[in-house]
């Protein structure tokens, strides 16, 4: 497997409108890696202060989040399109999506929306780990990667449900995904700490057996416990530390010189607690660092 297109791009932090100014700081200050929600961006009109951060040397990755490549149909190529468009714009070089589905149904050969079948979850939605799914999967993921001019990474998501017809676990879906399609991995270790959480199992045991040697960069990003021990990965909570341990382990098997780590925050996003959390996590990343041999 090639070596991640952005291995050794440190910490950084998702790129959002109302943190432009401390992200822009940040990068001056030596931050050199981010990421965009492909579908709030215009490639044709990049926001001012994103595109001061790519002058000043910064790598931006689009990340997708309505492909639905684990569904039944056919990615839909206006939206592959533009994340190719936006991969084109920032100069990014490689762009990422999920291992989920987000919708039933397509709008017709005449593309009405208002007269279609479509039932949209607003959700990441987990799909049954089977070897049909795994197909149907290793299908979309091709007609994806022939029309994008990048690699393409693909993210595990918190799943909170497991369909009856599952077979595989998780990191043998994954890896049997990455080996069909030669496609990059983008390991979320909230949302694996998410999953454990919800339908049990060792989230550092299924870490383990994740297709490292596939990873582009990492996820992270705060939650909440309620009252049942359920976590839920809110992106708008502090970090967890079981999710920063699980962080340490990873740089402690990939290296410190390795693929990113990106912190996601969606709200309650606030300068002050992104540059917090920001330490938090390069602190966990530099802990790993200090007892590496």
């Amino acid at each position: 497997m090639p070596r991640s297109p952005v291995a050794g791009l440190g910490v950084g932090a998702g790129w959002r409108p109302c943190i432009a100014d401390e992200l822009l700081s940040q990068t001056r200050e030596g931050m050199r890696f981010s990421e965009v929600v492909a579908e709030n961006v215009d490639p044709t009109r990049l926001p001012e202060s994103l595109a001061a951060g790519l002058r000043s040397g910064l790598t931006v990755v689009p990340h997708g989040v309505t492909l639905g490549l684990a569904g039944g149909s056919t990615p839909d190529p206006a939206r592959v399109d533009h994340l190719a468009a936006l991969a084109r714009a920032t100069g990014s070089p490689l762009v990422s999506e999920h291992v989920a589905f987000v919708r039933a149904g397509d709008a017709g050969p005449d593309g009405d929306p208002l007269h279609a079948d479509v039932l949209e979850a607003g959700h990441l939605v987990p799909a049954a780990r089977t070897p049909d799914t795994l197909a149907i999967l290793v299908d979309n993921v091709r007609a994806a990667q022939a029309r994008l001019p990048v690699p393409l990474a693909l993210e595990n998501i918190a799943a909170t449900l497991a369909w009856p017809e599952t077979t595989m676990d998780e990191p043998d879906f994954l890896t049997a995904l990455t080996e069909a399609t030669g496609c990059f991995f983008l390991l979320d270790v909230a949302n694996l700490h998410a999953t454990a959480s919800a339908l049990g199992g060792d989230p550092r045991e299924q870490l383990e057996r994740m297709p490292l040697d596939h990873v582009a960069y990492v996820h992270v990003a705060g939650g909440l416990t309620d009252p049942d021990g359920v976590y839920w990965d809110t992106h708008a909570h502090d970090m967890v530390d079981d999710v920063l341990s699980l962080l340490t382990h990873v740089v402690d098997l990939l290296g410190p010189d390795g693929p990113p780590v990106l912190l996601e925050r969606d709200t309650d996003v606030d300068p002050s607690v992104v540059r917090a959390e920001l330490r938090r996590v390069r602190r966990a990343v530099d802990l790993a660092s200090s007892v590496l041999p």
